[in-house]
């Protein structure tokens, strides 16, 4: 019984049924925001990062919103796997309480960040040779920049009923801020279809723009004047970039991998509830999408992918989730590779659905 399924866009679908897919096609590696949704990816990264499978012939971009930005920020480390395992055992094992504001739970977030990101560490990974980091965030704009509670609220309330008009308002309460580390900005940064802002990496804003893509509206605090950008706060990259949002193919032509947690994508996190709201075509066009069956999910803990939800529904027995989590951690750890053997057994061409 298969556990993954795989779909692709046009060009994407093309290649693989023509059977010429192989990872040294892939250009851009993609995570989604998405909260612990992420925890079902980890065995899909471990299995690429410890084989090194991605960067053999040119540097992929690693590009996520919160969760995974997160992720990726490991992959560039010195000893990635390592940092990789110390960043979701941080994550699994945080606890918060009724008492927790969106201060301390920020607090919380950075300690999590400090437990595999370390400072001393930070010039060889703004030096890794495979892999180019780009960290989506958004600089808040009007209410929604405020850090009362009810005030960002309702600037939430206004920006959903404008995003429900048309996606480009939205931009009228964020500002997307792409952090990145390369020799260029990555190259959809580029293109005249982008809106935002691209700012280089550095030493000093690293962990700043990592905690920022993570930085939760309303449950958590923004971050404020992140060195090398302009002044305000920072929050959430999935505000804007939730899932796929934008054309990730490189100039080389090559593929976008998403491992994701869901079968639909979603372009912003406004448009959660907007049920037909889906990515352009030509953003879909070179994604190769990875994501767990049916099967798969019914076999997890309670039957679902764990979601932010966990955290309000386990307040008063965290044992429980950790539990829960830690089991779909173990779960998930095969499916890099069966991945693999779809691909090495010439199957996936047979399995492939179009996006």
């Amino acid at each position: 019984m298969e556990h993954i399924r795989v779909g692709a866009g046009r060009r994407a679908y093309e290649q693989i049924r023509a059977g010429g897919f192989n990872l040294d096609r892939i250009g851009t590696y993609f995570g989604p925001a998405g909260g612990p949704r992420w925890l079902v990816a980890g065995g899909f990264d471990l299995t690429l990062l410890k084989e090194g499978l991605l960067g053999r012939t040119l540097p992929v971009w690693l590009v996520g919103a919160s969760a995974g930005a997160w992720r990726f920020a490991a992959w560039l480390q010195p000893e990635a796997v390592k940092s990789y395992f110390a960043f979701r055992e941080a994550y699994i094992s945080t606890i918060y309480g009724r008492k927790d504001t969106p201060g301390t739970i920020l607090r919380s977030m950075t300690a999590i960040i400090d437990s595999y990101v370390e400072d001393d560490a930070l010039p060889f990974a703004l030096t890794n040779k495979k892999y180019r980091l780009a960290i989506l965030t958004c600089r808040m704009k009007h209410l929604a920049a405020y850090e009362r509670p009810w005030v960002q609220k309702a600037g939430f309330i206004m920006s959903f009923l404008a995003n429900a008009l048309h996606p480009s308002l939205i931009h009228h309460f964020a500002e997307r801020v792409v952090f990145y580390y390369g020799s260029r900005p990555p190259d959809f940064c580029l293109r005249k279809e982008f809106r935002g802002r691209f700012i280089p990496l550095s030493e000093v804003n690293f962990k700043s723009a990592v905690i920022a893509s993570g930085a939760i509206p309303i449950a958590v605090g923004g971050v404020r004047d992140i060195f090398g950008a302009p002044d305000g706060i920072y929050r959430d990259g999935g505000f804007l970039d939730y899932h796929i949002n934008q054309d990730y193919t490189t100039r080389n032509d090559g593929l976008t991998l998403f491992f994701h947690h869901q079968e639909r994508i979603i372009p912003g996190w406004m448009d959660k509830r907007l049920k037909r709201r889906r990515p352009p075509e030509k953003f879909l066009d070179s994604v190769v999408m990875v994501h767990p069956s049916e099967t798969f999910i019914a076999g997890l803990p309670d039957g679902r992918i764990p979601d932010r939800g966990d955290f309000e529904t386990f307040i008063d027995d965290p044992a429980v989730r950790i539990a829960n989590w830690r089991r779909t951690v173990e779960l998930a750890a095969p499916l890099g590779e069966e991945f693999l053997e779809m691909i090495a057994g010439g199957r996936l061409k047979d399995i492939v659905e179009k996006l």
